[in-house]
């Protein structure tokens, strides 16, 4: 029987989106799920698209700072991971839910490219002012995956 579960993404207070997942495991701290792409249409970052199709298989840590979602075709190529910067899940009454920091980091399915967004999201949230031990450790998350990311076993190590 698949578990099912609701993933909420919540940004300053509001949510950002909902969608549903079916539940892959959980060992008591990360909860993985997967789940089809959840927006509307297709969105072109440059160097990644998510488009209708694609499917997410989403990392989630009750204890960790940020989630993993590794990104793949509807015919099973891996585009990448992208990892969002995030307090700990809070896992509940059949919801994930998941407060968003602003900062992502995007490395593509060879390794080879690494990027670090939305910085300047993230310095113009306010969030270093109003709650600094929550900026310092997402700064802290990620600066963790970006080191995980360029190791030679990379992010697929941290899912095994």
């Amino acid at each position: 029987m698949t578990v099912s579960w609701t993933v909420t993404l919540t940004k300053a207070g509001r949510t950002k989106i909902s969608y549903p997942a079916a539940q892959l495991a959980d060992d008591g701290d990360r909860i993985s799920v997967r789940a089809p792409w959840a927006a509307e249409g297709v969105k072109d970052f440059g160097f990644v698209r998510f488009e209708p199709g694609d499917v997410f298989v989403e990392h989630f840590w009750r204890t960790r700072w940020y989630a993993v979602k590794e990104v793949w075709t509807g015919e099973g190529v891996l585009k990448g991971w992208y990892c969002d910067v995030t307090r700990p899940a809070v896992v509940r009454g059949g919801e994930i839910v998941v407060d968003d920091l602003d900062l992502d980091l995007w490395v593509s399915a060879d390794g080879k490219s690494v990027l670090r967004l939305d910085e300047d999201e993230f310095a113009a949230s306010g969030l270093a002012e109003r709650d600094p031990e929550a900026a310092a450790r997402a700064v802290r998350a990620l600066d963790s995956l970006e080191e995980r990311a360029r190791t030679p076993e990379g992010l697929a190590a941290l899912l095994g």
